[in-house]
């Protein structure tokens, strides 16, 4: 799958290419910021008309990461729509690929700060989810966490462009925003940098996924508390 194998809180993760998170002792497939139907949402709001088949693209990703890990529980980290409204436009197609996928699994949706959780669509609906020692929620909070919301991306100095990512450090992890038309803030923007301490490293999503250090000179300390709220 070309993913990167590493350990976050004593437990075994991978972080796929498409910036999904596999955890193989407990069969958990997690992502996060799928935004589905964000172009009916910014159509709505400013009349600007996007191609609308970014939902489309982001369900048939996840259909293949679910065919590659066939996992026991998937967890949706809040922003799975773009919001409410977006949620109800979704397509007949669209919905029954995600009854598809939610078939036989156990299947979790996080309260994002865009939805309260698309509730018209079976699975749990929560505040935040915890296994063993790793707490699911939407924007980072007390560590250990797994966490979304922020849409890092970083890159390789002098090899092109940055690409969404995942970031951590001994106690947090941050996924990348999984939806094709969503954008990012970069690994060492203020807003992401407090949140981490000094060493964080950055897995890049793409063909393959890859693991580089970010920059320590780009970074401030952790504060100890989750401020900022853009994306």
């Amino acid at each position: 799958m070309n993913a990167y194998d590493f350990t976050f809180c004593n437990q075994r993760l991978s972080a796929l290419p498409s910036g999904a998170l596999w955890w193989p002792a407990r069969r958990l497939l997690c992502v996060s910021d799928l935004h589905l139907c964000k172009s009916d949402r910014v159509a709505r709001r400013s009349g600007q008309m996007l191609p609308p088949y970014e939902t489309a693209e982001t369900l048939a990703r996840l259909s293949a990461d679910v065919a590659r890990t066939d996992p026991a529980t998937v967890v949706c980290l809040g922003d799975s729509f773009d919001d409410l409204n977006a949620a109800l436009s979704i397509s007949d197609k669209d919905a029954e690929t995600i009854a598809t996928l939610q078939a036989g699994r156990d299947w979790i949706w996080i309260v994002g700060n865009h939805d309260p959780g698309p509730v018209e669509f079976a699975g749990s609906h929560l505040g935040e989810y915890s296994a063993l020692v790793l707490t699911f929620r939407h924007i980072a909070g007390a560590g250990p966490d797994i966490s979304g919301h922020y849409h890092p991306k970083h890159g390789i100095p002098g090899a092109g462009a940055a690409r969404p990512c995942f970031m951590f450090d001994e106690s947090r992890l941050i996924l990348p925003a999984y939806g094709a038309y969503t954008g990012g803030l970069h690994a060492t923007d203020p807003v992401i940098a407090r949140l981490f301490g000094p060493k964080p490293c950055a897995i890049l999503t793409g063909r393959k996924a890859i693991c580089v250090p970010v920059r320590p000179s780009g970074l401030r300390a952790r504060s100890g508390r989750s401020r900022g709220n853009r994306p």
